[in-house]
Formats: C-alpha cells, structure tokens, sequence
C-alpha cells in the first residue's frame, strides 16, 4: 500500500468533485460530467491500491468496486458508479440534459462519500 499515493488520489477526487460543482452551476454539463467521472474514478484507485489491487484501466475500476460492493454488502455503489459512467461518456457525446446531469451528480456524491470511507 503506498499511502501517499492514496492521499493524492482523495486530494483529487476532492478538487474534481468541487469543480464538476462549479461546472455544473456554470451551465458547462460537458465538463461537469468529467470533473464528477474523474472524482469517483481516482477514489476507486484509492480504495483499490490501499487494498494492493490493479487500478490501471477501465476494467480494473469496474471490478475493483465489484469487489469493494462485495466487501461492504452496497448493491447501490454499482448503480452510482454506472452512473458516474454514463457523466463519463456525456463528455465526448453531450447527449444528458441538465436535470440528467444534476441527478447523477447528486448519485456520484453519495458514491464519493462511501469510497472515502473506505480508501
């Protein structure tokens, strides 16, 4: 476990999600939606290298939190994250509106709030 490594990644996470708030108030759903990506991605790493697990791809986050979800017995962590996912691919297709985006922001920081926990 590298806990400075893990610390980075909270620091992170806490700017992204502070900035997809930004964003969002901004009207700019583009940017928000991958600031609120970015700021669950890197606390899946966390949690994931404080447990010495592969966090390097897309694969690793989604079975790193499957792991996590079986760890902590939260069936809605994989919910929030596919939502977190969806935010994801708005900014290369821009295709969520902006009550969409509010709401799976609103999912992303319950999600971020559970992963602190557990990083």
């Amino acid at each position: 476990m590298t806990t400075e490594q893990v610390t980075h990644y909270r620091e992170i996470s806490a700017e992204y999600l502070a900035h997809a708030r930004r964003l969002l108030a901004e009207g700019d759903l583009k940017q928000a939606s991958e600031k609120a990506w970015g700021s669950v991605a890197v606390l899946v790493k966390a949690a994931a290298e404080s447990r010495g697990w592969q966090h390097e791809s897309h694969r690793h986050l989604w079975q790193a939190l499957g792991r996590l979800e079986d760890e902590t017995g939260d069936q809605e962590m994989r919910e929030q994250f596919g939502l977190a996912g969806e935010l994801h691919t708005n900014y290369y297709e821009e295709w969520l509106d902006e009550r969409t985006v509010t709401r799976y922001m609103a999912a992303v920081e319950r999600l971020v709030g559970k992963l602190g926990d557990l990083s």
